[in-house]
């Protein structure tokens, strides 16, 4: 079992969930049930899938549920792209969360070589 707190890529996920949801406060009503909810639950989804994965009992399980995670962020990516296309944000948000997500992406696939290389 690992300590959320010390795990920095979930640090970052958590905040970049608080960004989308910030984000998709601005996003137009009729968005509600399409990609502002998509989108709130592919953010939360990677953070709780590290979460979850930290809590199990073995490598093996962690690194399963950082896949998910990993899998979860390229929802988002997509999902953040296709906002911008719609220019439901500006290309400063899109960069910075763009830039966030890719960063998250990078620590989770790092994490996860970490744990087989353990193995």
């Amino acid at each position: 079992m690992n300590n959320l707190n010390d795990l920095k890529v979930w640090n970052k996920a958590v905040e970049l969930s608080v960004e989308i949801y910030s984000l998709t406060t601005h996003f137009p009503e009729i968005e509600k049930f399409g990609l502002i909810n998509q989108m709130r639950r592919a953010s939360v989804s990677i953070a709780s899938n590290i979460a979850e994965g930290a809590g199990r009992n073995s490598k093996k399980e962690f690194k399963q549920f950082l896949a998910i995670s990993h899998g979860s962020s390229y929802e988002l990516l997509t999902q953040l792209e296709i906002s911008f296309m719609l220019k439901f944000c500006s290309e400063d948000e899109f960069l910075h969360l763009k830039n966030k997500i890719i960063e998250i992406q990078k620590m989770n696939f790092a994490l996860q070589q970490k744990l087989i290389t353990k193995d």
